[in-house]
Order: structure tokens, then C-alpha cells, then sequence
């Protein structure tokens, strides 16, 4: 599995970014992704995941309501739309394949992972 992930960049707080990840060996289809994250000087942490068909989605609570994640497996692309973007959102933000269909917040449950983009947002 090969994937990358793209999109970062600067936007003012209150802007709006969409991030997308590319799996150029099309082997994420019949699993779920998921987004993470790394603040400087912090810990990855889960933002959004989807299962294989786009039916189930899961999100952190910090990101609720704000981003969304989709994705279409005949392009094998997975997308995180993010509105409303706040300064403690500046971030690397991960793309990953998880090991099953369904979601999961578990860094665990992901076996490859692309390599980052960056977001920052400026306050």
C-alpha cells in the first residue's frame, strides 16, 4: 500500500482546508481509513475514520461537527473535509489503512500509514 496524503497548507482560523489520501495500489478498498494527527510537541491522535463502503464514519470529539470524512473507492481516495478551522487544529495529519472493514479510533487497528501533510492555521 502506497499512500499519500495532501492538501495542507496555511488558513486563517475560521478557514476552511480539504485533505485527501491516495492509495496508488488500490489495497484500502474492503478496509477501513482513518485520519490522525500530530500537534507539535504532542501526541498522534485520531481525528476521523470511514469504513470500506462510506456507511459508517467516526469521529474525535474535538473535530465533531467541523470535518467531515468521505471518501470514493473508484478514484481510492479518502477526503477530510475541515470547516471552521481553530489554531489547536495546526497539525501533521495522517492518512491510514485499518487492519478490518469497520472504523476504529485505535492506532492499532492500522497496519500502513502514508506519509503527512501539514496544516497550519493561523489565529
Amino acid at each position: 500500500v502506497q499512500l499519500q496524503a495532501y492538501g495542507g497548507g496555511l488558513v486563517q482560523a475560521g478557514g476552511s482546508l480539504r485533505l485527501s489520501c491516495a492509495d496508488s495500489r488500490r489495497t484500502s478498498s474492503n478496509n477501513a481509513v482513518g485520519w490522525f494527527r500530530r500537534a507539535p510537541g504532542k501526541e498522534r491522535e485520531f481525528v476521523a475514520a470511514i469504513s470500506w463502503n462510506g456507511g459508517n464514519t467516526l469521529y474525535a470529539d474535538s473535530v465533531k461537527d467541523r470535518f467531515t470524512i468521505s471518501r470514493d473507492n473508484a478514484k481510492n481516495t479518502v477526503y477530510l473535509q475541515m470547516n471552521s478551522l481553530k489554531f489547536e487544529d495546526t497539525a501533521v495529519y495522517y492518512c491510514a489503512v485499518a487492519l478490518r472493514p469497520v472504523p476504529t479510533s485505535a492506532s492499532y487497528g492500522y497496519r500502513y500509514w502514508g506519509q503527512g501533510t501539514l496544516v497550519t492555521v493561523s489565529s
